[in-house]
This record gives structure tokens, sequence and C-alpha cells, in this order.
């Protein structure tokens, strides 16, 4: 019985939080994860977190991670133009260095440099999105440039941290050269067979009434059996749960599925991941000594910097005005999905300490913040700049 006790304490954060922080026109995770912080062990210390919270916490990482690779469709690629690898580089390489930069003069050892850069590749597509919706960018070449880049500069901070990973904490015994184009050859496996095999075990199931929605149930369990698959290969939960999205992306074509999906991800187990994120967060250690502090101020000024200035360099260079430079530079600030995953997973095996972490946890909150405050403002002008397609 005790066991439900932090379950129920972690919905209800949920939902009064995020709740609350809609009101104040703060973004929900914010709100997940500072409600985390007042429940956990360096505030109130009413949440433990046990084996379970902990679980559940994993679960909610793999469905964030899941829900990444679901939004990115292989058919995408098919209309990428050349000038935006260079752009996805540029806007992923300059803030890699400075993460690798910063990370060595504040003394930490090359895996840590190495994370903290890899982390500064990343961005969060998930937090952009409403604001290019909002002003009707989306389907103009600026947004899709914005979209195709963050998605390739995720995937590629993935790659690097599976690289990273298997150097200091090996999961497979195979050689790099053999167990890559294994993954590799996996994926393509996967992305040809999976499709049959939904199309193949939905037809089974519609000659009987679907009253325990089988379809959605067929989902998940190729959703959790990939990910198992990919684990067994060797790579770790996010990259799989990443992955698992990614296959499933363009075989999901039902609108009704794709919102039993995101319904259960964004209403049950991602925010278990944020709270968990939020009660480890220990504001304190900032204020510990002044190396702490200073550290996160560098590390969010850093990354702000360097992905804002690579950002409109790298769209000037492939032809966008300064409006739409502007615009995709703002895009490129926000870091939260990925940055979280990384950072939450470094911290469980004891890569990073506890400054850094909340450093990196501070950097999500303040740029999910900053990123849609600016395009909300400078949207309508943006707007009235850009042609549509």
């Amino acid at each position: 019985m005790e066991e439900f006790y932090p379950f129920f304490l972690i919905i209800f954060v949920g939902v009064f939080f995020s709740m609350v922080f809609r009101r104040m026109h703060f973004p929900w995770v914010v709100g997940l994860i500072f409600g985390g912080m007042i429940i956990g062990p360096h505030a109130l210390n009413i949440l433990e977190i046990t084996p379970v919270a902990e679980f559940l916490g994993q679960i909610g990482l793999v469905f964030l991670m899941f829900m990444a690779g679901l939004e990115t469709k292989f058919s995408n690629f098919r209309n990428f133009r050349g000038g935006l690898i260079w752009l996805s580089f540029i806007n992923g390489a300059v803030p890699f260095a400075v993460g690798v930069s910063l990370a060595i003069l504040f003394g930490y050892g090359w895996v840590v440099a190495l994370l903290v850069g890899i982390i500064f590749i990343s961005s969060s597509i998930a937090v952009v999105i409403p604001s290019l919706e909002r002003f009707e960018l989306i389907h103009t070449r600026l947004g899709q440039s914005v979209i195709m880049t963050t998605v390739l500069q995720d995937i590629a901070s993935l790659v690097l941290l599976s690289l990273v990973l298997q150097s200091v904490s090996p999961v497979t015994k195979l050689p790099l050269y053999i167990f890559y184009p294994l993954v590799a050859g996996t994926l393509v496996l996967m992305r040809f067979l999976i499709p049959k095999v939904t199309v193949y075990l939905e037809n089974a199931a519609s000659q009987t009434k679907d009253l325990f929605q089988q379809q959605f149930r067929i989902t998940f369990l190729i959703l959790v059996g990939t990910v198992i698959a990919f684990e067994l290969l060797g790579l770790h939960p996010i990259t799989a749960g990443f992955f698992a999205g990614l296959i499933l992306s363009d075989s999901i074509t039902s609108t009704v599925l794709k919102d039993k999906i995101r319904t259960i991800s964004y209403g049950v187990f991602i925010p278990f991941f944020f709270i968990i994120v939020g009660a480890q967060l220990n504001i304190g250690v900032l204020l510990e000594s002044r190396g702490a502090l200073l550290l996160a101020v560098a590390i969010v000024l850093g990354s702000i910097l360097s992905k804002f200035l690579s950002g409109w360099i790298g769209a000037k260079i492939v032809g966008f005005n300064t409006d739409q430079s502007l615009l995709f530079a703002i895009t490129s600030i926000p870091q939260l999905s990925t940055t979280l995953a990384v950072a939450f997973t470094a911290l469980s095996l004891g890569l990073l300490d506890q400054k850094l972490v909340t450093a990196m946890i501070t950097l999500s909150v303040v740029t999910v913040i900053v990123s849609p405050t600016l395009m909300n403002l400078l949207g309508k002008r943006i707007k009235e700049s850009i042609p549509a397609n």
C-alpha cells in the first residue's frame, strides 16, 4: 500500500503544477520540474525516490524519446536540401566546441567534456512547434528547415552519446566497427518488417470487436519489443526509444491512434520523468560555492549564445534573410528532451556530478522560457517577412 503514496503524489504534482504554470503562461514542463523540486528530498522531502519511482521515471524517459522519434518521419528526409546539412553542421559543431571547452575550463575530464558538448548539440523542436504553428510558419521553407536541422542534430547527439557510453560503460563486447553496422542493419530490417507485422496483427484483431483497444496495445507491444531488441544489441534505452519511434513514425497513420499514444505518453508517463528530474534537482548546490554558481551561469550563457550565433550565421550562409536567420537562431536555443535525457542518464551512471546536472536542468528551464517568449515577441514581424511555399 505504501507504494501507492509516491505514485499518487507524482500524479497530483503533475496535474496541479502544470495547471498553475499554464495559468502563469509558463511552459508546463517547467511546472513539472519545479513541482518535483518542491516535493523532493532537497526541499519538503515528502517524496522518497523509491525503486518504483525510479522505474516510472525511466519509463517516462523512454516514452519521451519515443515521442521525439515518432515526430521524425523518414519520408521528410527525401526533400532534404544539401544546404541544410551545412546549416545542421554549423549549428551543432559550434555549440559542441563551446560545451567541450567550458567543461575543460572548469576542470572536468574529457569524458564529461564530451557529454557536455553532446548536450549542447541537441535542441527541442517540441518547444518551438507551437509558435511555428501559431504564426503559420511550419510549412514554409524556414519552418521545415528548423524542423529538419533540429532532428538531424538530435540524431547526431544520440549517436555521439552512444559512442561515449560504449567507451566508458560498454554493454556489448562486439567491436564498434561491427556493432554500429549491426545496429544500422537492424534498424533497416525493422523499418521493413514492423509495418508488415503491424498490418497483419491489426487485420487479425479487426475480426472481433475492439473492446480492449487492440490496435493501441499492438503499437505499445511493438514499442516495448523494439526497445528491448535494441537494448539487447547494446544501445541505451533512450537511444532505443528514439529509434523505436523513428521506425514506427511512417507506419502509424491513424490520427486517432496517434492521439491515444500522445495522451498516454504526455498524460501519464512523461510527466513522471520530469517530476523525478525535478526531485533530484538541488538548487542549494549552486549556492554552496562561487564556482558552482559560475558554472551554471557559464553553461546557460554558453549554450544560448553559441546556439543563437551559430544558428544566425548558418542561416545567413544558406541564403535566409536577416529576419529569417533571426527566427532560426531563436528556435535553436531551447534544450529540453535530449538535454535532460542525457543529463539524467549520465547522472545515473556516475559520469556527471550534481553541480553539472543542476546546471543542465537550469539550462533547460531557462531556454524553454526564453525561446518561445522571443518568438512570440517577434513572430508577427517575421511572419510578414516570410513568403509561404
